[in-house]
């Protein structure tokens, strides 16, 4: 390790470009590859080294064996899909990989005594790297500098509480600063530092683990049992029934067991998760976790941090007011002013300009300032001959930041700067006027004196009243103005619009906040809650949480519990925040949304990241998750009615012992135009309905009669069929065309009430796929390669007649089963369900258990 530099300050100036090119020779480099998406390779690998690939594979093989070609058609269907599949998951992969880049954490190293950004890739073994509130440690490393640094390791130890670091301390990767700031150097880089593994795995793109993804697959694992007994039995039984013509047996078990394969599903389930990500990438939307675009999709609650997402980032100094008693008396730190609650000597205030002074060396004093206070030092300059010689950097938690003075005259004095309602007992006059200021959405600050340092304030417990019981005079409030972001107002619409309860959760007082909301229309923003004041056990602030929708003086621990509240409801919680005091509530939410300008640790942690740090956009992801899951299921239906009917009439043939009634080609043909093609336009349709839970039960319950009555009305015809036509094998074509009329006439009744609503688009598809059919039906060529010849008018007749029977039956079915057989009600909400136990001191998160812990 080399030896540390210090430079005359006492700053730690960091590796020189030799040594930092000496340990990139050596391979000391921070090289763990932060991968948004799968490799190529991998997409490669996924689409194409399916089960379900080789099973069709091995069938096409076997097809082109015994022949003819056009058999074979739904070989080159998988081909097809497979192509399709992979192009549309290269292009989602480049579209992450490129949004990852620019959403990407910056640390801040010092190099020739220089502080630089770099990406977190360049970290080399004992760099030395800058910390701030909202910083996101990268590396493990060992304090050498802290200026009131306060780490978060919740993310590692699952402790909530903040751990004082000073010079010496080691810190860990994973870990993220809640207040102060510092310098560490980096010990451990690369795979070898403490949550590396984990932070690559858990920010891998993934299509995986999810109620969707696990519902498909537990829909063809049932596929993969029941084709098992349907191939063996077809197989005996085909060859049985053609004797000599094993060729022809062989055709037609092919065709019975290759329509058992819902092959489609997982390739339109993976194109539309795939083409969400590039709809949502072209508004600079980066989607961290793919589940989080069907997370979004089932959100029936989201929570605002009024900072950052409902205002904009900045502020503008409106007012200094100074208070009458905050006169300066002689004396310097030590000297206890009059007690919070009564006058100081005289009923003076402070003269305006010393003021100004005191801001101004309280903002150029901080060296990493929050939003407040960048308003006030660009208001008020840094005063020449004041310094800062101890300082209390803001948090979250306390609520209040402040420093000890030193005046050019020498005087020493401890100065604090926060929340009115934290500084001051609750009796205060001045908290009278703090309120009618609140009230008009303005952010109001307290300007203090007190008379205990700096360093002493920050370890004031709150059991003895915190800062509000120290003594210190009330000197100025300080009046703040937000800005409110021009489309909150209608973001906040479109949720209300779609039945999405919108909360408002902020640190900031509740009355500035509820007259923030009441500017963008919210319901209930006229009755803000503190919170205070909410019950502390989870039951009661989950009943408290249903009734309230603003909510102010939230701290970073409570922001969390009321998270886990919400989700004890019942609800799907989806959380959006910016600041380090989001990082909590974001991890333990179902979906995590942070703004792109946000700190380093909410992107770390959040599923989704809105890199153009627009709240507008929020529509459009929600929208986006409700197109995917709201299709998918659609389409399902549609693969599963046709597994269903084929599962049917296997073993139909089977007990029957009779010739399998179609050949691949017709099957590829039907299911082509009923099922193929029209999948692939409505997994690409608008869709707004909510996403509801118990994926596979909603499916099957429609799947499982559509099928079984479009197998009895195709397969009864087959048979009427065979009575007709002499059933030899001369007729055979014959009999297959009936049952092919009869089974496409149904099967395009089923899709017909899955395109339900219809519109202008969904009646020309309709249209198209029955002309399409109609077309091979009418002309001779397309006659011959699909084997379909309609002989005679009375089989056709009684094919349409059936289907039309049919047509009865499944609207019948679309009708009386959501009556019998309703959804399972979602989650009560209202209604407590079970909470999950702790984990480390924490509650556990919902997300846990479907997908890496991330640390």
């Amino acid at each position: 390790m080399t030896q540390t530099r210090v430079d005359t300050a006492g700053e730690v100036r960091g590796l020189t470009a030799a040594e930092v090119a000496d340990r990139v020779s050596r391979g000391q480099v921070n090289d763990v590859p932060v991968r948004s998406s799968r490799s190529t390779a991998e997409i490669v690998r996924a689409n194409v080294f399916t089960l379900f690939n080789g099973i069709i594979g091995t069938l096409f093989a076997i097809i082109l064996v015994v022949g003819p070609i056009q058999d074979g058609l739904f070989g080159f269907v998988i081909i097809a899909n497979a192509l399709i599949g992979i192009v549309q998951e290269l292009r989602a992969k480049r579209t992450l990989d490129n949004l990852a880049v620019i959403g990407e954490a910056r640390p801040v190293v010092r190099r020739d005594g220089e502080a630089r950004s770099i990406p977190t890739g360049s970290i080399v073994l004992d760099d030395v790297i800058e910390l701030s509130s909202g910083s996101k440690v990268v590396v493990d490393g060992v304090v050498n500098e802290a200026d009131g640094l306060e780490v978060d390791e919740s993310l590692l130890t699952g402790e909530a509480d903040p751990v004082v670091k000073r010079p010496g301390d080691p810190v860990m990767s994973g870990s993220f600063v809640v207040a102060g700031s510092g310098a560490f150097t980096a010990t451990r880089v690369g795979r070898e530092a403490y949550a590396a593994q984990l932070a690559e795995e858990a920010s891998r793109f993934t299509l995986v683990h999810s109620e969707l993804r696990s519902g498909i697959s537990r829909i063809l694992k049932f596929c993969v049992m029941l084709m098992i007994p349907a191939a063996i039995g077809l197989i005996i039984s085909q060859l049985l029934v053609e004797g000599a013509d094993t060729f022809e047996a062989i055709r037609r078990m092919v065709a019975g067991i290759v329509v058992m394969v819902p092959e489609g599903l997982v390739l339109l389930t993976s194109m539309a998760f795939a083409i969400g990500v590039i709809r949502l990438g072209r508004q600079q939307c980066l989607v961290q976790e793919l589940p989080a675009i069907e997370g979004l999709a089932r959100v029936s609650v989201v929570c605002l941090d009024k900072t950052g997402t409902l205002t904009e980032g900045g502020m503008d100094v409106r007012e200094v007011r100074p208070l009458p008693g905050g006169a300066l008396a002689s004396g310097t730190e030590g000297d206890a002013p009059a007690p919070a609650g009564r006058a100081g000597p005289g009923e003076d205030v402070i003269d305006g300009a010393h003021l100004r002074h005191v801001l101004g060396a309280l903002g150029a004093g901080d060296r990493h300032p929050n939003a407040s206070l960048r308003a006030i030092a660009q208001a008020h300059p840094a005063p020449e001959g004041w310094r800062a010689v101890a300082g209390l950097p803001f948090s979250s938690a306390r609520k209040y930041s402040g420093a000890t003075l030193v005046e050019p005259d020498g005087t020493r004095r401890t100065w604090l700067l926060g929340a009115p309602d934290v500084l001051l007992p609750p009796d205060h006059p001045v908290l009278r006027e703090a309120d009618r200021l609140n009230s008009q959405g303005l952010r109001v600050l307290l300007l203090t004196r007190s008379g205990l340092p700096a360093d002493r304030m920050a370890a004031l417990p709150d059991t003895e009243g915190g800062p509000a019981a120290a003594p210190s005079v009330p000197t100025a409030l300080v009046v703040l103005e937000q800005r409110l972001r021009p489309e909150a107002a209608d973001t906040l619409r479109y949720f209300a619009e779609q039945d999405i309860d919108a909360k408002v959760i902020s640190g900031d007082n509740a009355v500035s906040v509820g007259a923030v909301a009441a500017e963008l229309d919210l319901p209930n923003a006229d009755r803000p809650v503190d919170a205070r004041s909410l019950p502390d056990d989870p039951a009661g602030m989950a009943e408290a949480l249903e009734k309230g929708t603003v909510y102010g003086r939230v701290t970073p621990q409570q922001k969390r519990e009321m998270v886990a509240a919400l989700q004890s409801r019942g609800h799907d919680v989806a959380m959006t925040g910016d600041g380090v005091n989001d990082v909590l509530a974001l991890k333990d939410a179902d979906i995590g949304v942070a703004m792109g300008s946000g700190s380093e640790a909410t992107r770390a942690v959040a599923q989704i990241v809105l890199l153009n740090n627009s709240f507008a956009t929020l529509p459009s992801v929600v929208a986006e998750g409700r197109r995917v899951i709201g299709n998918i299921e659609r389409i399902a239906s549609l693969f599963l009615t046709k597994t269903v009917y084929s599962v049917f009439m296997a073993f139909a043939v089977i007990i029957s012992q009779v010739p399998y009634p179609f050949l691949p080609r017709h099957l590829t043909l039907i299911s082509a135009l009923t099922i193929g093609v029209p999948a692939f336009f409505l997994a690409l349709a608008p869709n707004r309905e909510r996403a509801r839970p118990h994926f596979v039960r909603r499916v099957l319950r429609f799947s499982v009669p559509f099928g079984l009555i479009t197998g009895v009305s195709t397969f009864s015809v087959y048979l009427l069929a065979r009575a007709h036509y002499g059933a030899t094998e001369a007729t055979l074509e014959a009999e297959t065309s009936a049952a092919s009329l009869t089974l496409f006439l149904i099967a395009l009744w089923v899709l017909s009430i899955i395109a339900r609503p219809y519109t202008w688009w969904r009646v020309c598809l309709l249209a198209v796929m029955a002309g399409g059919f109609l077309t091979v039906l009418v002309t001779p060529w397309l006659q011959e390669v699909f084997a379909l010849n309609l002989v005679g008018l009375t089989m056709p007749w009684v094919a349409v007649g059936v289907a039309g029977v049919a047509v009865l039956g499944l609207e019948a079915a679309w009708r009386i089963i959501p009556r019998y057989w309703p959804d399972l009600p979602e989650k009560p909400h209202g209604a407590a369900v079970p909470v999950e136990p702790r984990r480390h001191g924490r509650p556990a998160s919902r997300r846990d258990g479907n997908r890496p812990h991330r640390r």
